[in-house]
């Protein structure tokens, strides 16, 4: 039998917080390996909003620069609240840096500053083991049948994260609320301010986001599935979509941004994705050299725009902890020991755990409010909770993680 191949550090998941892992390490001059299951780049989910916490990390990792041309700044919440006959506005300052990111220019630009060989594509994981030679990390046995051996092990792969089972963490849970997401493109340029809309319509909750003179991103969070339609059929989708849309009295250029969408870009969920705050408070996130990073270890839906932010920061603080075991090793390049390694994604843990778990709660309970109907009384008490977290001045947006 082949021996194993070996390797320092693996990471599991080639998205937005596995490549930014990659980039930090490759900053702190650690080489890593990141196995993707797709069998290139992936590329959907449309837009995300990267708030200034996020920007942060990105001057760290050295493609901010780049990133800002792409993107302008939005500068208005631009909230509407349409009910029958009656509409309520309401617009408020964005107070820190906020720009809505293609999701592809974010992931080519983490891309293409790691060393080549370092993304290995069409890698998926049929198990995880702990190392029997006792070195404190784990022996992935790949699809395939050949096996790969991790000193340190990083889950970044996502809600159904095969590292995150195996370190014992609960599958996350799912809220059944449908979203279409794409792109308009303006080639004369379009009349939007900069500025991201908050529109709720019914049971429709739709947003707009500029991202350029020429570029809006969209989405749509549905009250429940098209019914009767391949959702993989992505165009007919958007033309039930349209058809709800009309009906609720959705205003026109809305409808006009959604019906002129490129349909290339469309990206359909039929669900939310979150780990309750509480299991970010108490879960497993360590196995002697095993951890993870990003959804796979908070995820926590869309409300409140800081899930790729988040992960973003994971891979920084990661990567700080990884190199000061390094550095204890008497210089950079050289491997550090297990104990080393182990108390350092240690170290990772303890400072992650609050950030994330107060993110979670504020999620956790602006999705309360916005998706599940609560009582009176429940709402009376989330609304407190929000107010105390900062959620109206978007205190979250201000977090530094500290330098790479």
């Amino acid at each position: 039998m082949a021996e194993a191949e070996a390797h320092s550090v693996v990471i599991v998941g080639g998205g937005i917080c596995g490549l930014a892992t990659a980039l930090a390490l490759h900053r702190k001059g650690i080489a890593s390996l990141v196995l993707e299951k797709s069998r290139s780049l992936r590329a959907d989910g449309a837009g995300i909003g990267v708030h200034a916490n996020g920007w942060r990390v990105l001057e760290q990792l050295g493609v901010a620069a780049e990133l800002r041309d792409t993107a302008h700044l939005i500068t208005v919440y631009h909230d509407v609240w349409q009910q029958g006959d009656k509409t309520s506005r309401e617009k408020v300052p964005v107070r820190t840096e906020l720009r809505c990111l293609n999701r592809k220019d974010l992931i080519e630009a983490l891309a293409k500053d790691i060393p080549a060989g370092t993304i290995r594509f069409g890698c998926r994981i049929a198990a995880i083991d702990a190392d029997p030679a006792g070195g404190h990390g784990a022996v992935l046995t790949m699809a395939d049948g050949t096996t790969m051996k991790a000193k340190v092990l990083i889950g970044c792969e996502g809600t159904y994260s095969v590292v995150a089972k195996y370190l014992g963490l609960s599958p996350v849970r799912t809220i059944p609320r449908p979203v279409l997401r794409g792109f308009t493109w303006y080639p004369h340029g379009h009349s939007f301010d900069n500025e991201f809309l908050r529109l709720r319509v019914g049971d429709f909750f739709i947003g707009r986001l500029t991202i350029t003179d020429n570029l809006v991103h969209f989405f749509i969070t549905m009250p429940k599935p098209p019914t009767d339609v391949n959702t993989k059929d992505l165009k007919k989708v958007r033309d039930v979509a349209l058809k709800k849309m009309q009906d609720v009295g959705c205003p026109a250029e809305i409808i006009d941004i959604v019906r002129d969408s490129d349909p290339e870009s469309l990206n359909f969920v039929t669900e939310f994705w979150y780990r309750p705050p509480w299991e970010v408070v108490f879960g497993s996130f360590q196995k002697g050299t095993v951890t993870v990073a990003g959804d796979a270890m908070h995820a926590m839906g869309p409300f409140i725009g800081q899930g790729g932010s988040a992960g973003l920061e994971d891979a920084v603080v990661l990567a700080r902890s990884l190199g000061r075991a390094v550095d204890d090793a008497d210089g950079a390049g050289k491997d550090a020991p297990a104990p080393a390694r182990e108390k350092m994604i240690g170290e990772y843990i303890r400072e992650r755990r609050p950030r994330v778990a107060l993110l979670s709660l504020e999620s956790f309970i602006m999705g309360a409010l916005l998706v599940r109907s609560p009582s009176p009384v429940t709402k009376l008490f989330c609304v407190a909770v929000l107010i105390l977290l900062g959620s109206k001045s978007l205190r979250h947006a201000y977090y530094d993680c500290g330098r790479l």
